[in-house]
């Protein structure tokens, strides 16, 4: 058995409250899927990766654009298409009440996702 496990901690429930409350920011990027939100939860994932997709795609676009690799009509049909995914993806956050911050997940040590 490990010695520097607790096992048992005989504290106030104020300091157990304190340790518990020291945790929280760490938790709060996190998705919480239970029963009640679990729909709310997929939601915010899904989204999530299709917002990180969203700017990959964006960046390799204004890439392409800078070392003109791609012509005039190609350039206004990414343009147009980015725009209205960008234009889907708020009207999904507002179907599941979720904001730009509520899409940048907490990765613990590696901090947050975008």
């Amino acid at each position: 058995m490990d010695s520097d496990k607790i096992l048992y901690y005989a504290g106030s429930a104020d300091e157990i409250i304190e340790e518990l409350e020291k945790l929280k920011p760490g938790i709060q990027g996190r998705i919480n899927a239970t029963p009640d939100n679990v729909e709310s939860g997929l939601a915010k994932l899904v989204l999530t990766l299709i917002e990180l997709i969203r700017k990959l795609i964006e960046k390799q676009a204004m890439r392409r654009i800078d070392g003109n690799s791609l012509s005039e009509s190609q350039i206004e049909e990414l343009g147009e298409t980015l725009m209205k995914l960008e234009k889907k993806m708020e009207e999904l956050k507002g179907i599941f009440n979720l904001t730009d911050k509520d899409l940048n997940l907490n990765l613990g040590p590696l901090g947050d996702l975008m």
